[in-house]
């Protein structure tokens, strides 16, 4: 609790800002009084504007803004007084400085919050690239001796620079358009590049955090850099609203001139990597369009590990954990000019993609890759077949295809090499739409054999358990959510209808499979009892009920395996172990293989804890005791 000294220590601060805070400095107010993003359609941007944010001096309280100007005052003193005749060592040396206050600013604002997650002190500004509200900040002491300080901030850079003074190899770094590149034609072996995301991050506007607090020291030294009140953004490729079409467009056009520019400069037999990362399948479209525009081949595509796992942006989401590298040439001829009037013929490259994607697939498996990452890995060899022709028509009609067209086969292809995969080499067309889909979906949500999935977990209150959380604890779930148009995409590709884009958990099927009212989670969480049971081994049955839920009543078995692997799943979990054996047996449904062959599968898929899992994993325990 506050004691009387911190009400004075903050009347102190409340009365030094008052006296200081209409005070300018190198010509600029001493605090960033320039505007916040207006713009409320992108997520991560729109929030300090929305909740009265309006200027970047109102992301940080009054004592933070204090400090850190005191901080900025003092390196600003010793470089006015800083007597040096190596004038490029002076201006490195104070860039340093206040790039190093940058990074103090990063851990002093209003949108900084405590670490909860196993460390301690607090989490930085951008923890996520968005600016995120936080309704419960922590407020740091920059002087703190252990962390998120002045001194960390100075080190860091410090040690960054000892490093990198060991690199046996040096660079040159330019500032320039990426749509108009400085270099001369044919000039590099290899142009590599990470392009901005779609509609993933707006760096022109989130780096005006830093820009705003960086001019205010740098102007004098790099005045060409700091000419604007805020960072350029009228040139960045970025669709700040999903729903423009003229956004759209804009973004399509930056790209494919800055990727034009990559096929200028590259030798005829030079190399190109274009690095995405992004989970939509219209981001992609859109930044391949640009790319076959521009006149590049893709030859490949391999996932490389650089996406944080924990990270914010990844929770709940088919977020990928890998990064893809495209790995591309120029379409052009032995002496560089490009290529012109080479037409494929639509029967040919449909012919060949499934046989590509065949062959891929079980390779990346191998090495461990699955789920998002194997669906978007899977473009650079499909897109081979595609980009080698300057155009693809359709024999006969002389119609021209679009790239969205061809796309929509690539789904369609990984979708059913994934499935036979998922099956194990097992006739999935056997088995209903439904459980091809369900296959699928919870198969994309893997991602680098990390099978937690992405899972909506239901809210529970705890203040009435008694009882100690066990280490592995089940959750329980909401569903299971995908990209939207990934979803569809995917559907389409095995063939079925999507309207809804949300994978239903078990128990909000109980309804329409029983007649039975929706499955309620009791306020008690019980502990789960052990069961001998010598035709069945050790079956944990659900005796302490984790749900209430009316007597189900068994009046039809499903209309297809996925519905009767339900029904047996939501028996055991509320332990009519009498009717799932009848259910297995006098009714049939363990008598069907692909019941067993979905139960398999689904083990393998649902995420470790959940519910799902732990069901479809007792009713295989069946089998064997029931003679199947």
């Amino acid at each position: 609790m506050p004691n009387d000294d911190d009400f004075k220590a903050l009347k102190l601060v409340s009365e030094k800002f008052i006296t200081i805070k209409d005070q300018h400095n190198n010509g600029m107010s001493i605090f960033p009084n320039e505007s916040t993003p207006s713009n409320k359609s992108h997520r991560a941007v729109g929030a300090p504007f929305i909740y009265g944010m309006y200027t970047w001096a109102d992301l940080f309280t009054q004592r933070q803004l204090i400090s850190l100007n005191t901080y900025f005052d003092l390196i600003d003193e010793q470089h006015s007084s800083y007597d040096n005749t190596d004038l490029d060592f002076k201006n490195a040396l104070f860039t340093c400085l206040y790039i190093s206050h940058g990074r103090l600013v990063d851990f002093t604002s209003s949108l900084c919050r405590l670490n909860h997650t196993g460390g301690r002190g607090v989490v930085n500004t951008f923890s996520r690239q968005a600016l995120q509200m936080v309704w419960d900040f922590m407020e740091s002491n920059p002087i703190n001796p252990v962390a998120a300080n002045w001194t960390a901030s100075y080190t860091t850079m410090s040690d960054t620079i000892k490093h990198e003074s060991n690199s046996i190899t040096s660079g040159t770094s330019l500032f320039s358009n990426a749509t108009e590149h400085p270099l001369p034609d044919d000039s590099c072996d290899g142009f590599i590049t990470d392009p901005p995301y779609y509609d993933s991050v707006p760096y022109g506007e989130l780096s005006d955090f830093f820009y705003v607090w960086l001019k205010r020291g740098l102007t004098k030294i790099y005045p060409q850099l700091f000419s604007k009140n805020l960072s350029p953004k009228f040139e960045q490729a970025i669709v700040l609203n999903p729903n423009s079409l003229q956004q759209k467009i804009e973004y399509e056009d930056k790209m494919s001139k800055a990727m034009k520019e990559g096929v200028r400069i590259l030798k005829p037999r030079g190399i190109g990597v274009v690095v995405f990362a992004h989970k939509s399948t219209s981001g992609w479209e859109s930044h391949l369009q640009s790319m076959l525009k521009a006149g590049w081949i893709v030859t490949s595509s391999w996932p490389i590990d650089t996406e944080r796992t924990g990270r914010v942006n990844s929770q709940g989401t088919a977020s990928l954990a890998s990064s893809i590298h495209l790995v591309c040439r120029p379409r052009e001829n032995e002496d560089g000019s490009p290529t012109q009037d080479q037409i494929g013929d639509w029967r040919d490259v449909q012919e060949e993609l499934p046989r590509r994607i065949h062959e891929w697939m079980p390779r990346l498996a191998e090495e461990g890759v699955a789920g998002a990452d194997a669906i978007f890995a899977c473009i650079g060899p499909a897109l081979e077949i595609f980009s080698r022709y300057t155009q693809v028509v359709h024999t006969g009609s002389e119609r021209e295809i679009s790239l969205r067209e061809y796309l929509e086969k690539v789904w369609a292809a990984v979708s059913q090499e994934a499935l036979n995969m998922v099956f194990a080499g097992g006739d999935a067309q056997g088995l209903e739409e439904d459980a091809r889909l369900t296959a699928m979906w919870l198969w994309t949500l893997t991602a680098g054999g990390n099978d937690n999935g992405n899972v909506e977990e239901e809210d529970e209150d705890d203040e009435e358990d008694d009882e100690e959380d066990e280490p592995n604890e089940r959750k329980s779930t909401r569903g299971f959510t995908l990209e939207y148009d990934t979803a569809r995409k995917i559907a389409q590709g095995l063939g079925a209808n999507l309207d809804k884009a949300r994978l239903l958990p078990v128990i909000e099927r109980a309804n329409e499979l029983f007649g039975a009212t929706t499955m309620q989670q009791k306020p008690k969480k019980k502990k789960k009892k052990e069961q001998l049971s010598i035709a069945f081994e050790n079956v944990v049955l659900e005796e302490d009920l984790r749900y209430e839920i009316p007597e189900l009543k068994m009046e039809q078995t499903g209309k297809t395996v996925l519905d009767r692997l339900h029904q047996a799943m939501l028996l055991f979990s509320t332990g009519r172990t009498e009717a799932l054996k009848r259910f297995l047996v006098e009714d049939g449904a363990g008598k069907d293989d692909r019941f067993w062959k979905l139960a398999q599968s689904l083990t393998s898929l649902y995420p470790k804890e959940t519910d799902e899992r732990r069901w479809v994993e007792a009713v295989q325990t069946y089998k064997k005791g029931l003679g199947f």
